[in-house]
């Protein structure tokens, strides 16, 4: 086994680690392995070195089999595998990977249109000149995928090793067969939870942010995807994660099509460079929702009754696009896809993955959703529809980027967007504005 690829670069608790005792004593013999400390205590504070947990009440006793006694555990990251006090972190110690010498890794043939080609060009300086970070704001549906190729490319041939993090695993099973396309001779691996396709060996890693508690200074590029998406900017744990798996001199690119505030502050004050990229690969702007108020719509959801605004949209659709609908809470999926004769999805659905290919596959006409599916995915004609589009949980950016599911095809860049409402809120205005905002850059080019 070539040890370097599948330990460097990695954070691992002994059961992680397909190896026996010996090879692992071995290892430890040898110096190609160091121990640390899972959980340390200093002044009779804790923290887990596996997540960089320094929230005391996110800590506990439990009975211990192997030692006889309590042992404190982390709860916060309790999801990816308990950690004891007594358990050790497994860090490589050897001589660096070799990643096989390409002069030629990537396969795609397309061309990058002029706004993507300057996107690409200043993602590929900034790794190039090894600056500390770059953020990529691209509109839904720009292609920032195939934006980040020259860059892979480059870092490829350099032999470095490149992250994509994401915070959805949506995002990484849709991102995996792409690249295995455009790279096909590159060792890629997918990171999620149960996924397929891991080889502990991967110089490129496409990987939910939370998978990525099990690395620490692996990367000399991070680039990630959807930074403003749910939940990434709500837990600093992912962004500690993010930041310790990269190298001290690692580039680190940022995309999104709807940067939140703090992102347009430090932009605002030159803290964080910035390249536009504000028009479609097809060159076609991006639909404008329309608004349509329904009174007593949350009294209606919530029974089951029809909405009427809904009830005229279909009525006038055109019947070639397929249709998502999208609700606020889990409870009301049962209720709407009834009503439509319709197929619901969400997050915790088992049938989650099979369901949404077979939206793509158009064996599905309506598919009723809540905001796992507002980025992501895309879908070559739908037309989108928010029933109770004034919800808190429909914020300026989820709105925007549920309207970006619409008009992805160059075949089809019109599709509808429809906001029907019981009462017009702050984020339904900013996000069309955002829209707008777009739409009126991409026309100057």
């Amino acid at each position: 086994m070539n040890f370097s690829k599948f330990l460097a670069g990695k954070l691992l608790l002994t059961s992680e680690l397909p190896l026996t005792k010996p090879t692992i004593d071995y290892l430890f013999r040898t110096n190609q392995s160091k121990q640390l400390p899972s959980i340390t205590t200093k002044y009779g504070r804790h923290q887990c070195n596996r997540c960089g947990n320094r929230n005391q009440q996110l800590f506990a006793d439990i009975p211990c089999a192997r030692c006889d006694h309590p042992h404190l555990y982390c709860r916060n990251c309790i999801q990816t595998g308990r950690v004891l006090q007594c358990d050790i972190l497994i860090v490589w110690n050897g001589s660096k990977p070799a990643w096989p010498l390409q002069t030629q890794p990537c396969h795609w043939t397309g061309t990058l249109t002029p706004p993507q080609q300057k996107a690409a060009d200043a993602i590929e300086q900034t790794i190039e000149y090894k600056q500390k970070e770059l953020l990529i704001w691209a509109v839904c549906g720009s292609g920032k995928t195939e934006m980040l190729f020259p860059a892979i490319t480059k870092a490829i041939t350099e032999s470095k090793r490149i992250c994509i993090a994401t915070p959805r695993a949506d995002v990484v099973r849709e991102l995996f067969p792409r690249l295995k396309q455009a790279f096909p001779d590159t060792e890629i691996e997918a990171l999620y939870a149960d996924s397929p396709d891991r080889t502990d060996k991967g110089q490129l890693i496409i990987s939910t942010t939370h998978q990525l508690i099990r690395y620490q200074e692996a990367f000399d590029v991070m680039i990630i995807d959807e930074i403003d998406a749910f939940p990434f900017h709500h837990d600093k744990t992912l962004a500690y994660l993010t930041t310790r798996a990269c190298k001290k001199d690692a580039t680190s690119i940022y995309l999104t099509a709807t940067p939140r505030p703090e992102h347009k502050q430090k932009i605002s004050h030159k803290k964080l460079p910035v390249q536009f990229v504000p028009i479609r690969f097809h060159g076609q702007p991006l639909p404008i929702p329309q608004l349509k108020i329904e009174i007593n719509l949350r009294k209606k959801l919530q029974k089951g009754t029809e909405s009427k605004a809904l009830q005229q949209f279909l009525t006038t659709r055109p019947e070639s696009r397929q249709l998502l609908i999208f609700v606020p809470k889990i409870p009301l999926l049962k209720k709407v896809a009834e009503r439509y004769q319709a197929i619901a999805v969400h997050a915790e659905d088992p049938d989650r993955k099979e369901k949404v290919e077979q939206f793509r596959q158009k064996k599905i006409d309506i598919l009723v959703t809540t905001t796992i599916l507002e980025r992501g995915v895309t879908f070559p004609s739908v037309d989108v529809v928010i029933l109770d589009a004034g919800h808190h949980v429909f914020d300026e950016a989820a709105l925007v980027q549920i309207a970006g599911r619409a008009g992805r095809s160059p075949d089809d860049p019109g599709g509808n967007v429809l906001f029907i409402h019981q009462g017009k809120t702050n984020a339904m205005e900013d996000a069309i504005a955002q829209i707008k905002m777009m739409n009126k850059k991409g026309k100057k080019l």
